[in-house]
């Protein structure tokens, strides 16, 4: 549960504020996910996320005229990256089960490749899908601008220029 401070207790104006938001959206929130996630347990999760996401936007909460609007606009964006997230691991892990059992990393391996799987698709969030699938496949594959060229049939000055974006996105994102 939030910790509620003094600077977000409730005033006696009617004013929106982040106790009086969670206290009367929290539980519709959680149902509201848990709708869509099948259980309790992600949906508690995500619920207590968006409203950390909250606190930290720069929207004030004073000035929200729709709130649960803006915590479902929120609470999709999470829930967006949860079942991204839940893909990658899944794929990571179907991988896995095609290795002989003699090349299967230790578990601790494994989350350490699963934690900076998520950290390069949470970097790489964010390029247009055609970017970001010209950069993995040249970084992760090892194809050259042409066969990149090739596969989206688009010139190689194009797919330089996406790799220039994936790039300058990736150093700025390192900032």
């Amino acid at each position: 549960m939030l910790a509620m401070t003094d600077a977000v207790a409730p005033t006696h104006t009617g004013e929106l504020t982040l106790s009086s938001l969670y206290r009367d959206h929290r539980s519709w929130l959680e149902s509201w996910l848990r709708r869509r996630l099948g259980n309790a347990w992600d949906a508690a999760d995500l619920t207590q996320d968006t409203f950390v996401r909250v606190l930290a936007s720069a929207q004030p909460i004073t000035q929200m005229q729709e709130p649960r609007a803006y915590l479902v606009t929120v609470g999709k964006r999470l829930l967006a990256n949860f079942h991204q997230r839940r893909s990658l691991e899944h794929a990571y892990l179907k991988a896995l089960a095609s290795l002989p059992e003699t090349c299967v990393p230790s578990p601790e391996r494994r989350w350490l490749v699963l934690e900076t799987l998520h950290a390069l698709d949470e970097l790489l969030d964010g390029l247009p899908q055609v970017v970001r699938r010209a950069f993995l496949w040249s970084q992760l594959e090892g194809l050259g601008y042409r066969e990149i060229a090739e596969r989206l049939d688009i010139s190689e000055r194009t797919v330089k220029r996406y790799m220039a974006q994936a790039y300058e996105h990736c150093l700025l994102m390192d900032l």
